[in-house]
């Protein structure tokens, strides 16, 4: 598959995740206004605050993730994927594999 697919599916695969985690925020936040709901005295399970921390979480991390993505279509775009930014040496296709919007290659990355 080639780096724009690759990056085109994960960029979508993200948006779903981001969907669903914004209807679970949603879903937090109609029990959290719930006055009968005493979640932090309820020794079964988790909390809703606990809960919605993790949700929020997920969505932090699955935000920047897409952030990645799109720039590195920006960089397919302008003829630089696959350049590492730090010592401009091509990145290995198996590390592109793996990580698509890497932009450094291991031996910078490691540093």
């Amino acid at each position: 598959m080639d780096p724009r697919s690759r990056l085109e599916q994960r960029g979508r695969e993200l948006t779903v995740l981001l969907q669903r985690l914004d209807a679970d925020d949603d879903s937090l936040r109609h029990d959290r206004a719930d006055a009968t709901a005493d979640d932090e005295h309820d020794p079964e399970g988790s909390t809703l605050s606990g809960e919605w921390q993790r949700v929020e979480a997920l969505r932090r991390g699955a935000r920047a993730e897409l952030a990645e993505v799109e720039a590195s279509l920006a960089r397919v775009a302008d003829g630089t994927y696959g350049v590492c930014v730090r010592c401009g040496r091509e990145i290995p296709a198996e590390r592109l594999e793996v990580r698509p919007h890497a932009t450094m290659c291991v031996a910078c990355a490691s540093r």
